[in-house]
């Protein structure tokens, strides 16, 4: 069973009962990519590097201690519309961790010295990703999808856009961003209900002033909204390598649309985990054409998307481009059979199930359905969802998105 709350303050909290002696807490904020200035991309996530770079009782290093002397872990990442800092203690440090996820996000102090000198690793990061074509692909791919939208913009920022960013720019964003309605605490280890929310709330308390009055929670869509209408583009960049990458891919259902359970399934259906997906078996395991081939499906609050990726030999683009495109047409032509509808519910059923006996992937994914969705579904009702498609609901989802006409594609060549 979840527990959930929402203090005086407009901070979430979520908690769920493990029985491991290992706990798991994961301070998600709801500020990402999106809501930066538009002069200053990447600075959600020089944030959360700059986080750990110093608070007003700890040092740098005294931060790093504070966990792993207690054979703990700390750690924290930024996305399109969340920072989260999470880590991982035995049961018995849970308050301590908690509270040092409080800390970082409310006294961080940004000394400018080290800001300096955490530019040059960014920039660097960026170097680096840039010299992954399987990588810097998918952020390419979004650029083009989700211009003018701030979804587009890169979470690490460009060189340029970093030197602009300075001590006094980073504590402003904090302040805007870093409120308590915008933030979600969420526990999940061997402890009680009401020790764990004693934890985040007395954490809570230490940071946030008594007479603080939330501005007011976000509004949340209740209806389902229209799919979002893709950019059209077929676009080759030439990057000199060996291997051809490439995205074959569309808008999808924001979080708040119904029918983002089929998009999960069809996406899984296509190129989930699985060796058995229909793209893996057409592409790799019937005509031995590509190393490794996945579908992803991302969801935004407001938009999403599907993205095919595979890499391949230059000769074989082509072929397995007529490939993705045939899969496609055949789930959009026609409804699966009762029969293979069972098995693909039965494995993502599966899938979810093993994901959620990790305690960090639970406690991650709660703070997340908090700050997006003001509670955590069970897992009875994920069930009953999952269960509830049928072969023409499937077709339908398959039909709309992946009509020919939504399609782009990006090739690395």
């Amino acid at each position: 069973m979840i527990y959930t709350k929402t203090f005086a303050s407009g901070l979430q909290f979520a908690f769920r009962r493990s029985r491991s002696q290992v706990a798991y807490s994961a301070l998600a904020i709801r500020s990402g990519t999106r809501n930066e200035p538009e002069t200053l991309s990447g600075i959600a996530h020089m944030t959360e590097h700059m986080l750990f770079k110093g608070t007003q009782k700890r040092s740098p290093q005294q931060i790093s201690n504070r966990l792993e002397m207690l054979g703990g872990e700390l750690n924290a990442y930024t996305a399109k519309e969340e920072t989260v800092l999470y880590s991982t203690v035995l049961k018995e440090d849970t308050a301590k961790a908690v509270d040092l996820l409080f800390e970082l996000a409310f006294t961080s102090t940004f000394p400018q010295k080290e800001l300096d000198k955490e530019r040059c690793v960014v920039i660097d990061e960026i170097n680096m990703y840039k010299d992954s074509p399987s990588e810097c692909i998918f952020e390419e791919f979004e650029r083009l999808l989700f211009e003018p939208s701030p979804l587009s913009r890169s979470i690490l920022g460009t060189t340029k856009s970093l030197k602009k960013i300075d001590s006094a720019a980073l504590q402003a964003y904090v302040r805007a961003n870093f409120r308590p309605e915008n933030l979600c605490i969420a526990i999940v280890g061997n402890l009680t209900p009401q020790r764990a929310e004693k934890i985040a709330r007395q954490a809570a308390e230490k940071y946030i002033p008594a007479s603080y009055v939330p501005s007011g929670l976000p509004a949340r869509p209740t209806a389902p909204v229209q799919l979002p209408t893709p950019p059209r583009f077929e676009k080759e960049v030439a990057k000199k390598n060996h291997q051809v990458n490439c995205i074959i891919g569309t808008t999808a259902y924001s979080f708040y649309d119904e029918r983002r359970m089929e998009m999960i399934l069809l996406a899984n259906l296509l190129g989930g985990p699985s060796s058995n997906s229909r793209l893996n078996q057409k592409l790799r395991e019937k005509n031995a054409l590509v190393y490794a081939i996945d579908a992803s499906y991302t969801q935004f609050s407001d938009n999403g998307s599907l993205m095919i990726y595979f890499g391949c030999e230059k000769p074989n683009l082509e072929r397995c481009i007529a490939l993705v495109h045939e899969e496609l047409a055949a789930l959009r032509d026609k409804p699966l059979r009762d029969s293979a509808l069972r098995a693909a519910r039965k494995q993502l059923l599966g899938q979810l199930a093993v994901s959620s006996d990790n305690g960090e992937a639970q406690a991650l994914a709660m703070a997340k359905s908090m700050l997006v969705f003001g509670n955590v579904m069970p897992d009875e009702e994920v069930r009953r969802r999952i269960e509830a498609i049928t072969p023409q609901s499937l077709q339908r989802v398959a039909a709309e998105v992946l009509a020919e006409e939504r399609l782009s594609t990006l090739i690395f060549k």
